[in-house]
């Protein structure tokens, strides 16, 4: 019997993760949960990030998933440890996959990241990035105004230029070559991104690195039937179908809400 591979993040922003594992994965049953009543995670404390996430996690767990992806960047800077201790089901977060293309990517040494104030507070790729490549520097800036944005999908408002304008200017002046988008929401953002910060910076989305580690943890199912989707969320299910909508172009199916407390009565 198949058993699903189980995907959380607070919001929308993990359906980036979630649409690179369908194509590489067509015939895995892929189950998403986007925590859209608690988002965004960024500005919580790492007690509450670690709550939430441990919340999340059994949710999934629950319906029998094999894999656990934590494609929330917050998430996978504090609660990994937590979720270890949690189950014995492969996890994968996104904070090393995106450190190992970040580091083999540039050239000069010198990497942003940009992410959420509780990703960047953790500093969590500095240290990954470094382990891989000590001499590496490292220029970490909290973007926190993104999340929201594009929960709102106002991906192509004028007002996502101005904001990203504001948060990144300052890296311009510094000689990156690579950032990080350390945040699964900032790749829908990353055209506005590159339009700021001009040509010469290489963009690192995390999400095929993440597809990559998945295919060396667990052997992909070939029995040609298409995979099956699930969508889960904590709140505003019509907001979340909208957003995930014009993601995926295509509309989610299977889409639920679920209160994690009474998430056992799940089938």
């Amino acid at each position: 019997m198949k058993k699903p591979i189980g995907i959380f993040d607070s919001g929308v922003g993990g359906l980036t993760v979630y649409k690179a594992i369908r194509a590489s994965f067509p015939e895995e049953d892929l189950i998403y949960f986007g925590d859209t009543a608690r988002v965004p995670y960024g500005p919580k404390s790492p007690n509450t990030i670690v709550e939430y996430s441990v919340q999340n996690a059994r949710f999934l767990i629950q319906q029998g998933i094999k894999t656990l992806i934590v494609a929330c960047n917050t998430s996978s800077a504090v609660a990994l440890d937590a979720l270890h201790e949690l189950t014995s089901i492969p996890i994968i977060g996104v904070i090393a996959p995106g450190a190992e293309v970040a580091v083999r990517t540039s050239h000069n040494g010198r990497i942003g990241v940009i992410g959420t104030e509780g990703t960047i507070r953790s500093e969590a790729y500095s240290k990954a990035i470094k382990a891989l490549r000590p001499e590496a520097e490292v220029f970490s800036f909290a973007c926190p105004l993104f999340v929201p944005i594009v929960e709102e999908g106002w991906q192509d408002h004028p007002i996502a230029f101005e904001v990203a304008r504001q948060y990144l200017q300052e890296l311009i002046d510094l000689e990156i070559d690579t950032i990080v988008l350390g945040c699964t929401h900032y790749p829908l953002l990353s055209h506005i991104i590159a339009k700021v910060l001009g040509p010469g910076i290489s963009l690192v989305d995390s999400a095929e690195a993440i597809t990559q580690y998945l295919g060396m943890l667990i052997p992909a199912e070939h029995d040609g039937i298409q995979g099956k989707d699930s969508f889960f969320v904590s709140d505003n299910e019509q907001k979340f179908a909208t957003l995930a909508s014009r993601i995926l172009s295509s509309n989610p199916t299977t889409l639920k809400r679920v209160r994690l407390f009474e998430s056992w009565f799940i089938d």
